[in-house]
């Protein structure tokens, strides 16, 4: 878990940001150009709070995600800090590794050929 620190703003504690790891990008990122390449998502997003860091996958730029990848360190030794979380808000696959729960996303690459 990588934590930024920022000024504090009034009060006496900083606040602390959870952001990806370089290798976690490296990972989502692989998801995200073979589906780019496939035609099927075009934009994506980051964003770093204080709880959660969430990487929003879009089909167009002006859109509402239609896949979030959350990542909760304090759920680390609960259900897993790793969610993959669809449009209507339900949660698709959660765990700790983040391959393993990157792999619902990769099923939608596999299609019957006719």
């Amino acid at each position: 878990m990588t934590i930024q620190q920022l000024p504090p703003q009034n009060s006496a504690k900083p606040v602390e940001l959870v952001h990806y790891h370089r290798k976690e990008l490296g990972i989502i990122l692989g998801v995200y150009g073979r589906m780019v390449a496939a035609g099927e998502w075009r934009d994506y997003g980051i964003s770093s709070l204080r709880e959660v860091a969430v990487f929003s996958i879009f089909r167009r730029t002006a859109e509402h995600p239609i896949y979030r990848i959350e990542k909760r360190p304090k759920l680390r030794n609960k259900q897993g800090m790793y969610a993959v979380i669809g449009m209507d808000g339900q949660i698709l696959k959660r765990g700790g590794d983040l391959r393993t729960v990157l792999r619902v996303l990769e099923k939608k690459l596999i299609r019957a050929i006719k």
